[in-house]
């Protein structure tokens, strides 16, 4: 009933509950201190860090730092830089041993020039990393039927791109998405492209279970306050899945007042 409580809208990853609904990378931000009050403001509790930035000493550019300070994060290290199976397999175990975290981004792109995941070398790691125990969360092209293959091995979550990673571009993917939400039983996240909150809420509308952001965060002009908006973004979009957006007409206007009949003389 209006003015009640509503039930928390949670969601689970690998028998883990999150409510946040809004995952943060970790880089391009100018500063840790920057990178910090933008995960602070985004009330985000994934969060994603390269191990190329994580080390077991501590250094100037160590995000495990002020990251491990942080109360009710958990860290997902991500094998970006990787080229194949092979290296993501063993970044992987690398980033559990630094980070003390079962879950992983499967992240492999082996051509610089456009950074598109490479989806046999990604369902071959995700495979090997779930059958370890991984919470594997791979990042993938947006393809249905490589999505179900995932799936099939066991990964926690689906991560298709959105468009490029940091093209912004949006949600260049939104049919190719719609058909992997069509028969996905383990959660959807889009991840890479996006640009603005308005396309983070869209993505939510649509049935997505969340999205992870990074450069449009990172990239702004103000960090922190793009965090902000984000996460009111996301909580919009997922507001408006559960209510049920209204049906789409086909092509003519249909008039919404009760009273159009009347003021028209017809029935008189």
């Amino acid at each position: 009933m209006e003015g009640q409580d509503r039930v928390p809208d949670e969601w689970s990853v690998g028998g883990h509950r999150f409510s946040s609904r809004l995952l943060m990378g970790t880089g391009k931000f100018q500063d840790a201190e920057t990178m910090v009050g933008a995960v602070l403001a985004s009330g985000a509790q994934i969060v994603t860090v390269a191990l190329r930035r994580v080390g077991r000493n501590p250094r100037e550019d160590d995000m495990l730092g002020p990251l491990g300070e942080l109360k009710g994060i958990t860290l997902m290290p991500n094998t970006s830089g990787a080229r194949n199976a092979s290296e993501a397999i063993r970044a992987a175990r690398l980033g559990r041993e630094i980070c003390g975290s079962p879950f992983v981004k499967v992240e492999i792109h082996p051509n610089p020039h456009h950074l598109m995941p490479d989806p046999i070398e990604t369902f071959e790691a995700a495979r090997v990393l779930a059958a370890e125990g991984f919470v594997v969360m791979p990042y993938m092209p947006a393809d249905p039927v490589l999505a179900k293959r995932l799936e099939d091995v066991g990964c926690a979550s689906l991560m298709p791109l959105g468009s490029a990673i940091g093209s912004g571009r949006g949600l260049a993917t939104a049919e190719m998405l719609r058909l992997i939400l069509r028969e996905a039983r383990i959660p959807v996240i889009v991840d890479a492209g996006l640009r603005s909150p308005s396309e983070a809420a869209a993505a939510l509308e649509m049935g997505c279970d969340a999205v992870l952001v990074n450069s449009a965060v990172a990239a702004s002009g103000d960090p922190i306050a793009m965090a902000s908006a984000f996460a009111r973004a996301v909580g919009a979009g997922r507001d408006a899945h559960r209510a049920g957006l209204m049906p789409q007409g086909g092509g003519t206007a249909l008039a919404t007042s009760p009273l159009t009949t009347f003021l028209s003389g017809e029935g008189s």
